[in-house]
């Protein structure tokens, strides 16, 4: 009997482990299957969509063009699938997002019927979620210790090619072409080159030339600082653990620092798995009495990048033009929305996912809910981003600014961070600061005391 390899947020060929107990199952083809899942599909903006069409046609050429692509309820389509192939086993990397973890049980309970084997193999994670615990067996809620109990548990290398495998033919239909190509049609971005090898050529590429800046040049939004691989990690078109292999064994600051990065990302999905309410609720429960503001003008002003304030307004303009924004913004322009405008996470997070081609769930709410101050306890309430300063610091000589507000290209130096300090500042119709950002921390802090009280 034959196998499926159903791919779902591990787009590539290689360091797959599932790939690899396909091919074992089989003596047969091995039917690499992916399913286009409307509750996802539809629930992701254009950009999103985009970027998953884009890398599923290059997940399919990592496997010679027999990728089989369908559209429905995954459940349905499996199990219809295996049963088209006469397979005896359908493989996965496990999957413990609460949606995917329900979609999972679902598919495995309709497999089970037909008599097919259901196997999950490795996850998208160095270390699955739930495998670092404290001593009492709990989860984790804090980064640090959790990122050293995280280095102590190791994981493995890159998982290795199986030796031979025969693919079965490409069984897609019609309307999962259509799918893809109408989603590239009205990607609305200019989106990065997709596939495992594009993302084993970006990580070369940063490890060899910024990688040994990274520590002091990651917060600087106008250098090249970053690896920008979240959009690849998202689809799975690169495995953490290849990354981390060519960084075991440095000393250097640099590569200690990238290491903690990807452990930021495992430390969001182990939170998700172990409190899956706290996608879209406060994790600290001493918090959600706090009073907000609905959304408004000024949401919207924020949405559109003109709010007055430069640096928040730059990141908010690369969001919409490019489907990123760089880490540090991200940060800058959430704090706006939730401590200056006294705005509810979800409304920023939603708004993020829409746009972001890297969008994850756990990583994008929770990040969240960290500047927010009601999630996980490493930054509380009260630290406010002051957006003036952020920008004086992270944006020194304004370069990033006037990249993307073009209204205050004329201005020169850090100068482009306070444009109400400069004559000509709104000469070519930037808007002027839509709140007082003292009076708007002070009240953020009344806030915070009130809920705590």
């Amino acid at each position: 009997m034959s196998s499926v390899l159903w791919l779902r947020r591990d787009l590539r060929r290689r360091d797959l482990p599932a790939l690899g107990s396909a091919a074992e199952a089989t003596d047969d083809d091995v039917h690499v299957l992916l399913v286009i899942d409307p509750v996802l599909w539809d629930g992701a903006g254009p950009a999103r969509r985009g970027w998953l069409a884009a890398s599923i046609r290059a997940a399919a050429s990592s496997y010679d063009g027999r990728l089989t692509v369908r559209v429905g309820d995954p459940a349905t389509q499996v199990g219809g699938f295996a049963d088209e192939v006469g397979a005896g086993s359908v493989h996965v990397s496990a999957e413990t997002t609460p949606y995917g973890a329900r979609r999972d049980r679902a598919v495995r309970r309709r497999l089970a019927d037909r008599d097919v084997e259901w196997v999950a193999t490795g996850s998208p994670y160095a270390v699955g979620p739930g495998r670092v615990t404290t001593r009492e067996g709990k989860p984790y809620r804090v980064f640090t210790p959790f990122s050293r109990a995280w280095r102590d548990h190791g994981w493995p290398g890159p998982a290795a090619a199986p030796r031979e495998v025969t693919f079965g033919d490409d069984r897609s239909d019609d309307p999962s072409r259509t799918r893809l190509d109408r989603a590239l049609d009205e990607c609305p971005i200019e989106l990065p080159t997709a596939g495992e090898d594009a993302a084993l050529r970006r990580w070369r590429s940063f490890r060899d030339e910024h990688l040994a800046d990274y520590a002091d040049g990651r917060d600087r939004p106008d250098r090249p600082g970053t690896s920008r691989l979240s959009p690849y990690l998202k689809v799975g078109a690169i495995h953490p653990r290849t990354i981390l292999a060519d960084l075991v064994g440095s000393r250097s600051q640099s590569a200690r620092t990238y290491t903690d990065e990807l452990a930021w990302r495992e430390f969001y999905a182990d939170v998700l798995h172990a409190e899956p309410r706290s996608a879209w609720r406060d994790l600290r429960p001493e918090l959600r009495t706090m009073t907000y503001d609905d959304p408004g003008e000024l949401v919207d002003l924020w949405k559109q990048g003109r709010t007055g304030f430069p640096i928040v307004d730059a990141g908010m303009r690369q969001l919409a033009e490019t489907g990123w924004m760089h880490n540090r913004v991200r940060m800058i322009t959430a704090s706006f929305l939730c401590k200056d405008l006294h705005v509810w996470w979800p409304e920023g997070a939603r708004h993020f996912l829409d746009l972001l081609i890297d969008g994850d769930l756990a990583s994008n709410n929770h990040g969240w809910q960290w500047v927010a101050g009601t999630g996980t306890d490493a930054s509380p309430y009260f630290r406010v981003f002051n957006p003036v300063t952020q920008g004086r610091k992270f944006d020194p000589d304004g370069a990033y600014v006037r990249r993307w507000v073009p209204e205050l290209a004329h201005v020169a130096g850090t100068s482009a961070h306070e444009p109400w300090k400069v004559d000509h500042g709104y000469d070519h119709g930037y808007p002027e600061p839509v709140v007082d950002h003292r009076e708007e921390r002070a009240e953020a802090l009344r806030r915070y005391d009130q809920a705590r009280h």
